[in-house]
C-alpha cells in the first residue's frame, strides 16, 4: 500500500512557524516516526504534546561544534547502539527546579540554543538528552538526529531540534499506516528521510569546482581539475582532454585511487596500467574524462 507523504517544502514552512511534524526514517533502520520540531522555538506546551502523545524519548539533536562549546561530552566512548545514535551525557539548566517538568526541559532545550550559554550554566546529569548529529546530517547519516538538525537548519533557525519517538498505545512503536493516522488526527505534515536527503542533493551545492590547471604529460596535454566534496572534505580530480560538454558520447574512466600502484608502480596489482591506458586511449579520441 502507498502512502502520501508532504512535500520538504511544506515541512519546512511548519517549523518555520513553531509547528511539529512527523519524520519517518527507512525500513531498513529503525523503522519509526518521530515528532520534530526546530529547538529555537520550543514552549512547554510542545514538550507536553511529545510526552503525552509521542509517548517516546525527548531528546536534542545538536551540531557537534556546539556541544563542543558547551562542555556536554559523549554519554560512553565506546558506542555499542545498533544504529550508532550519539547520545551525550544528560542536562539541566540552572536555574530549573526537578528538571522534568514541561516547563525545565523546555528551558533547558532553550539555553542549549542560546549562544549566550556557558558550560557552567548546565548541570549534569539532568532530564534533557543531547544527541550529536554527524557533519554533514542526513547526507552523511539517514538518521532522525540528523534530520532534525538538517531541517531546522533548512528553516533559517540554529542547528538544533528536539525529537520525539511516536509510540502506539499499547507500547508498541508506531509503523506508517498508525503514523498517518496519528498526523490526521493532530493535523501534523509527515516527510521521510529518503525526501529529505534527495532535496538536499538536488537542493545544496555539494562539490566545489577549484582552478583548472594545463597538465602536459608522457601520454599528451590534459586539464587537470580539482574538485572538493563539501560535506565529507574529499578531494577528487578529474583529467580532462577536448570539448566534453556538448551531446557527443564521451570516454570517461573513473578510476579507484591506489597509491602503490598509481605512483610506485607496484608489481601487486595494475592499476598504474589501467592509468596509462586510459590516457593513451583518451588522448587517441581525442577527448575524455580520467576521475
Amino acid at each position: 500500500m502507498s502512502y502520501k507523504f508532504n512535500t520538504i517544502e511544506e515541512a519546512i514552512e511548519d517549523i518555520k512557524d513553531g509547528k511539529i511534524i512527523v519524520v519517518v526514517d527507512d525500513e531498513d533502520r529503525e523503522n519509526e516516526g518521530d515528532l520534530l520540531m526546530a529547538a529555537e522555538k520550543i514552549t512547554p506546551e510542545a514538550i507536553n504534546f511529545m510526552a503525552k502523545e509521542g509517548r517516546g524519548l525527548i531528546c536534542t539533536p545538536v551540531k557537534k561544534s556546539r556541544l563542543e562549546e558547551l562542555e556536554i561530552c559523549q554519554m560512553v566512548h565506546k558506542n555499542k547502539d545498533s544504529f550508532g545514535t550519539a547520545f551525550t551525557v544528560s542536562v539541566d539548566a540552572v536555574g530549573t527546579s526537578t528538571g522534568i517538568s514541561a516547563f525545565d526541559r523546555a528551558f533547558t532545550v532553550s539555553k542549549i540554543v542560546d549562544l549566550n550559554s556557558k558550560p557552567e550554566d548546565f548541570l549534569k546529569p539532568g532530564h534533557v538528552f543531547p544527541l550529536a548529529a554527524k557533519d554533514g546530517g542526513v547526507l552523511v547519516r539517514a538518521g532522525h538526529t540528523e534530520a532534525a538538525v538538517d531541517m531546522a537548519r533548512l528553516s533559517g533557525f540554529s542547528e538544533v531540534g528536539v525529537i520525539c519517538e511516536i509510540m502506539n498505545e499499547d507500547g508498541t512503536m508506531a509503523r506508517v499506516p498508525q503514523l498517518m493516522e496519528f498526523v490526521k488526527k493532530h493535523n501534523l505534515k509527515i516527510i521521510t528521510i529518503a525526501d529529505l536527503i534527495e532535496y538536499r542533493s538536488k537542493e545544496e551545492k555539494l562539490i566545489k569546482a577549484l582552478e583548472p590547471v594545463k597538465l602536459p604529460s608522457k601520454y599528451g596535454d590534459f586539464i587537470a581539475i580539482g574538485y572538493e566534496n563539501l560535506i565529507t572534505g574529499e578531494e577528487h580530480i578529474a583529467l580532462v582532454k577536448g570539448d566534453v560538454k556538448g551531446e557527443d558520447p564521451v570516454l570517461v574512466r573513473v578510476h579507484s585511487e591506489c597509491l602503490t600502484g598509481d605512483v610506485f608502480g607496484s608489481l601487486r596489482c595494475d592499476c598504474g596500467e589501467q592509468i596509462a591506458k586510459a590516457l593513451m586511449k583518451i588522448e587517441e579520441e581525442g577527448k575524455g574524462v580520467l576521475v
